[in-house]
């Protein structure tokens, strides 16, 4: 009788860990952070397209009205800033109905925010320090950082499928927690606190560069701590905590509101409202 056999793993992706193992090194964040960046964009572009159509089969979405114009107006105008990293040819903007207060971006240039975020970023300025921070997850290969670590380890060889079959398995689950949309099938796995931290920065001056006052980044998480309560936004359940983020912010305010009054001064001020 035959021994049972072990799970398959694609050789091809074997080979990519053991290479960029190696290579690690040379990857570096925006602000100068270390990487471990396993995956061609392309690859990380076909799983964010895959994850995002997944959600649009399983969520119900504003498509037609004032909210979702709203919502592309301010998208548009942050994501024409974006001039470095993992830059995709276009940006997919889905508003979502539900009441969480979120917003996720992903590779491949997708971007998806819940009508319950519009409670909590109340003005367009707001809106675009969400977007800002989340598309700075994709650009800065922080979704890519986060597969790849889990790629890196024995049980995360099996993501290599994970994306294949309609229904979801736990290891899906587990994907689409690193791509940055585990909220959405039950399992959430926060960006990390060096993760967060360059996405709240670079994000501010993104947002900045659009034409929208970066100190309105301050009052949205003043918002957010509002809302805290027993079940806090998904934002405030990752760290660093709120105070913290503000501190950060802050410090950074004095570059960023440089960056808009040249924004203003080159003609930059977004029309955007609901």
């Amino acid at each position: 009788m035959s021994q049972p056999r072990g799970p398959v793993v694609n050789r091809r992706h074997v080979a990519i860990v053991a290479i960029a193992l190696v290579l690690a090194g040379c990857a570096v964040s925006p602000l100068g952070r270390r990487q471990l960046v396993l995956f061609p964009d392309a690859e990380m572009s076909q799983m964010g397209v895959a994850a995002f159509d997944k959600i649009k089969k399983e969520t119900p979405q504003v498509v037609d009205g004032p909210v979702p114009a709203y919502v592309r107006c301010v998208a548009d105008a942050v994501t024409r800033e974006v001039r470095s990293g993992a830059v995709p040819p276009s940006w997919d903007v889905v508003v979502f109905r539900d009441d969480d207060a979120n917003a996720f971006a992903l590779p491949g240039g997708k971007i998806g925010v819940y009508t319950g975020l519009l409670d909590v970023a109340k003005t367009p300025d707001q809106l675009a320090a969400v977007i800002g921070h989340e598309i700075v997850h994709v650009t800065a290969a922080h979704s890519n950082e986060r597969v790849s670590t889990a790629f890196a380890t024995e049980s995360g060889l099996q993501l290599a499928g994970a994306l294949a079959g309609a229904s979801s398995s736990p290891m899906q689950q587990q994907l689409f927690g690193l791509l940055g949309v585990g909220a959405q099938v039950g399992i959430l796995l926060p960006f990390g606190r060096a993760q967060e931290r360059e996405a709240d920065l670079i994000g501010l001056d993104i947002m900045a560069a659009a034409g929208f006052d970066p100190r309105e980044s301050l009052q949205l998480w003043r918002n957010m701590a509002a809302k805290g309560g027993a079940r806090p936004p998904e934002f405030l359940s990752t760290h660093p905590g709120y105070e913290t983020r503000m501190r950060d912010l802050e410090a950074r305010m004095p570059q960023a509101l440089e960056i808009y009054e040249r924004a203003k001064a080159a003609g930059k001020r977004p029309r955007c409202s609901k």
